[in-house]
């Protein structure tokens, strides 16, 4: 690492820690030209690989960006939003992957927007998934619907048990 002082090419970690719940590496460097110290902030740079091939970095604001779109005029708030992209970014991160395709990106946002908001992930799959007639939004609806209905179902068999139980005398 380069001197931000001298520009001496050279420089010697003497600590070095990590830091945004490992994420991030702080290191304290010395440089031995002019013996001045300084702090660098290390980071893995998590690449997303696009449909046309090329490659940027991932970005958690793109993520909040379309979200926020998918979610206008819905009763979301903004902590909500950045909650799921940092959740998106957790999911993504622990693939342990350097790159990652954006289908896979636009995967992780969809479970988690879901159950966010049901008609904000519709929005969102339709342009996600390429809707291109009604009976795509109906597909989809009838699985979500089928997912409240086990949901529901779940819970009353939860509550029937926990009466049954209630209602035993040993």
């Amino acid at each position: 690492m380069r001197c931000p002082y001298c520009r001496h090419a050279d420089s010697r970690v003497v600590d070095s820690r990590e830091a945004d719940d490992g994420q991030l590496i702080r290191r304290r460097r010395s440089c031995p030209e002019c013996g001045k110290r300084f702090t660098t902030v290390e980071e893995a740079v998590l690449a997303v690989v696009k449909r046309s091939g090329v490659t940027e970095p991932f970005s958690r604001i793109k993520i909040v960006g379309g979200v926020r779109k998918a979610c206008q005029g819905r009763p979301v708030d903004e902590d909500s939003i950045a909650l799921l992209a940092q959740k998106v970014e957790e999911t993504i991160r622990a693939k342990g992957a350097a790159e990652i395709p954006s289908h896979d990106v636009g995967l992780a946002i969809l479970g988690p927007l879901r159950d966010l908001d049901e008609v904000a992930y519709l929005r969102f799959a339709s342009v996600y998934r390429s809707f291109d007639s009604l009976a795509d939004f109906e597909r989809e609806i009838e699985t979500l619907r089928a997912a409240a209905r086990a949901r529901e179902g779940a819970g009353a068999g939860d509550g029937a048990a926990a009466a049954g139980a209630a209602g035993r005398t040993n």
